[in-house]
């Protein structure tokens, strides 16, 4: 595998989190197995799921404009809510289409 073209979304990704899909995968996407391999409940699985595709969503739909770089990073680093993010984000893009 060239490292070369790995995707951005998965870049972004703390080894954690890559750890977390590999044995996700693993699993067969089973979040009954995950909760039994953490040690912990389905809800707290689920959660973790849920965090880690809006982290992957995130990334993909910001693209390479600095402000929207800045708030991915933020987001990526709990220093803001996701959902805070994707509002920052969709607000500074309809400014910037309004200024076309």
């Amino acid at each position: 595998m060239d490292i070369t073209n790995i995707p951005l979304w998965m870049k972004n990704l703390e080894d954690e989190d890559l750890a977390f899909i590999r044995k996700f995968v693993l699993a067969s996407g089973s979040l009954k197995e995950m909760a039994e391999q953490y040690k912990v409940s389905y809800p707290t699985v689920r959660l973790r799921l849920d965090r880690l595709i809006q982290k992957i969503e995130l990334v993909e739909k910001t693209g390479e404009d600095p402000y929207i770089t800045l708030i991915k990073d933020l987001a990526l680093k709990n220093e803001i809510s996701f959902d805070a993010a994707k509002q920052l984000v969709g607000e500074y893009r309809n400014m910037y289409k309004e200024a076309k």
